[in-house]
C-alpha cells in the first residue's frame, strides 16, 4: 500500500521559496486556468442545448430557480472559504481545526438558507410546482457545501491540481448525467435528481481526496475557531450576497410579475453575455491580480493608474466588437443558438450585450478596490446599484415587457461604473490619455456598425467574417493601440496557459516594468 502524501509539504514547512516551489506555483496556475476554461466552456454549451431541451417556459422555471440557488449559496459559505484559504495557507498545522469547524457551522447554515429560499420563493408569489421544485433542488446546498470545505482546503496547501482535476470531472458527470436524464422524458425533476447525484460523486470525491492527503475532523470543536470564521466571514458574506443578488434579481422579478416564459427568454440572452464575461474578462483579471497588488503594495502609484487605464481599455477592444456584432445580428443569432421559440431573446440581447462592456471595464475597477483594501466602498456601490436595478425592474417590467428587465440592468451597470471610477483620483494627464483613447475606439465602433449594417442583408455570417478583420485593421489604423498597449497584450498572451509556445513565435522587447 502506497504512503500518504503528507497535507502540508516540506516546502510550505521551511517557508523556502526554492525552485520547486515556483515550479508547482506555475503547475497549480496553469491547472487551475485549463480546468476553468474546459468546464466553463463545457457547462456553455450545455446551456445553449439546456435552452432548446426544455422550452422558453421550462428554461425560465430553470432559471428562476438557479439564479435561487445562486443567491442562497452565499449563505452555506457565510464567506469562510477565503479565510479558511487564507489562514490554513499561513498556519497549516491548524487545517483540522479549521476543517471541524466548517464541518460543524456549514451543514446549519446550509439548512438557514434552504430555509430562506423556501420563504423567499413563497413571498414572491411563485407557483406552486415550482416552488416544489425548488424545495428538491435545493439540497444541493448541504451537498455543495460538503464538497467546497475539502475544495478550501487544497487550495490552501497548494494541492491545485487536485481540485481542478475534480470541477473538470464533476462538469463531464453531471452534463452526462441530465442528458440521461432529459433524454429519458425525466425533465427538471430528473435534471435535479442528476444535479444531486453528481454533487454527491463530487463531495465524495473530495474527501477521499482530502483524507489521503491527511487531513482529519478534530473534535470537539475549537469555539476559537469557529467564531473566528463567522467574525471574519460575515462581511464577505453579506457582500457576495449582494453581487449574487444584483446579478440575478431581474430573473427573480421578472418570475413574479409577468411569468417564467419571459425569464426564459431573459435567461437565454444572459447566457450569452455572462458566457462572454468568464471567457474573456475573468481569466485575464485572475491572472493580473497579483501583480496589480504588489504595484500597488510597492508604492508605484504611477503604475498602478497606468496599469488601470491599460487593462480597461484592453477589455473594451476585447468587448466593443462583440457588442456590436451581437446587438445587430441578435435577431439571426438568438434563433440560430436557441431555435424558433425564442423570438423575444433578440429583443433582449440587443440591450443586454452593452452589459457585458460595461461589466468588463467596471470588474477592472472593481479589482483595484479590492487591491487598495477598499472593500466597503465597493460594497456601498453595489448594494446602491441593487437597489436602482431593483427600482427600474419594478416600473420597467410592466412598460416594456422582458426587454425592461435588460434595460434596467444595463442603466444599473452604467451607474455602478460611473461610481467605481469616479473612487480613483487621477491627473489631468491620465484623463487625457483615456479621452484620446475613447474618442479613436468611438470612431472605429461607429465604422464596424456600419460595415455589419450594409453586410447583414447579404448573410449575417459574412457580416461576421469581414467584420471581425475590418475591425482589427482599424483599430490599426485610428493609432487606438499604442506600443505600451502592445506591451500589456504581449505580457497577458505569454502569461496565460500557452504562453511559453506564443512567446516562441511572437517576440517583443518589453520595457523594464
Amino acid at each position: 500500500m502506497a504512503a500518504e502524501t503528507p497535507l502540508v509539504a516540506p516546502d510550505a514547512a521551511t517557508g523556502g521559496f526554492t525552485s520547486a516551489v515556483a515550479q508547482r506555483a506555475a503547475r497549480n496556475a496553469t491547472a487551475l486556468a485549463l480546468s476553468n476554461i474546459a468546464s466553463k466552456g463545457v457547462l456553455f454549451a450545455w446551456q445553449l442545448l439546456l435552452a432548446r431541451w426544455l422550452g422558453a417556459e421550462g428554461y425560465g422555471v430553470y432559471g428562476t430557480i438557479g439564479a435561487l440557488l445562486a443567491v442562497g449559496a452565499a449563505i452555506p459559505d457565510f464567506g469562510m472559504g477565503l479565510i479558511v484559504i487564507r489562514d490554513v495557507a499561513n498556519r497549516p498545522q491548524d487545517a483540522n481545526r479549521y476543517l471541524t469547524a466548517t464541518l460543524t457551522l456549514q451543514p446549519i447554515l446550509a439548512a438557514l438558507g434552504y430555509a430562506v429560499l423556501t420563504v423567499a420563493a413563497f413571498l414572491f408569489g411563485y407557483e406552486a410546482e415550482l416552488r416544489a421544485l425548488l424545495a428538491f433542488a435545493a439540497l444541493s446546498l448541504l451537498v455543495d457545501a460538503l464538497g467546497n470545505m475539502c475544495h478550501n482546503q487544497l487550495l490552501a496547501v497548494e494541492r491545485m491540481v487536485i481540485p481542478a482535476a475534480i470541477a473538470t470531472g464533476h462538469v463531464i458527470v453531471l452534463v452526462i448525467l441530465a442528458g440521461i436524464a432529459l433524454a429519458a422524458g425525466a425533465g427538471l425533476w430528473g435534471l435535479y435528481a442528476a444535479t444531486l447525484i453528481a454533487g454527491l460523486l463530487r463531495a465524495a470525491v473530495y474527501w477521499a481526496a482530502l483524507l489521503r492527503a491527511g487531513a482529519r475532523p478534530q473534535f470537539p470543536v475549537d469555539r476559537a475557531v469557529a467564531c473566528g470564521l463567522l467574525i471574519a466571514g460575515w462581511p464577505i458574506a453579506v457582500t457576495s450576497f449582494l453581487a449574487l443578488a444584483y446579478q440575478h434579481a431581474d430573473k427573480l422579478i421578472t418570475t413574479a410579475l409577468i411569468g417564467t416564459e419571459g425569464t426564459g427568454q431573459l435567461t437565454a440572452g444572459f447566457v450569452i453575455v455572462f458566457g462572454v464575461i468568464e471567457l474573456l474578462s475573468t481569466t485575464v483579471l485572475v491572472a493580473v491580480f497579483p501583480l496589480m497588488s504588489r504595484t500597488y503594495a510597492g508604492g508605484q502609484r504611477r503604475l498602478f493608474e497606468v496599469m488601470l487605464e491599460k487593462l480597461a481599455f484592453f477589455n473594451l477592444t476585447l468587448s466593443l466588437p462583440i457588442a456590436i456584432f451581437t446587438s445587430l445580428l441578435a435577431v439571426p443569432l438568438a434563433t440560430w443558438v436557441f431555435g424558433a421559440e425564442f423570438t423575444r431573446t433578440a429583443d433582449v440581447l440587443q440591450i443586454l450585450i452593452w452589459y457585458t462592456v460595461a461589466t468588463m471595464i467596471v470588474n477592472v475597477f472593481a479589482k483595484a478596490l479590492l487591491v487598495q483594501n477598499r472593500q466597503r466602498r465597493l460594497m456601498v456601490i453595489r448594494t446602491s446599484g441593487l437597489a436602482l436595478n431593483v427600482a427600474l425592474l419594478l416600473i420597467l417590467l410592466p412598460a416594456l415587457d422582458v426587454p425592461g428587465a435588460a434595460v434596467a440592468t444595463l442603466i444599473a451597470e452604467s451607474a455602478i461604473l460611473v461610481a467605481v471610477v469616479r473612487s480613483f483620483t487621477f491627473p489631468a494627464d491620465w484623463w487625457g490619455r483615456v479621452i484620446n483613447h475613447l474618442w479613436r475606439m468611438a470612431l472605429v465602433g461607429v465604422l464596424l456598425a456600419g460595415i455589419v449594417l450594409a453586410l447583414r442583408t447579404v448573410h449575417p455570417l459574412v457580416a461576421a467574417l469581414v467584420g471581425a478583420p475590418a475591425y482589427v485593421m482599424l483599430l490599426l489604423l485610428s493609432g487606438a493601440i499604442a506600443r505600451d498597449d502592445w506591451d500589456l497584450i504581449y505580457r497577458l498572451a505569454t502569461a496565460m496557459p500557452g504562453g511559453a509556445i506564443i512567446g516562441r513565435w511572437w517576440r517583443r522587447e518589453l520595457p523594464a516594468p
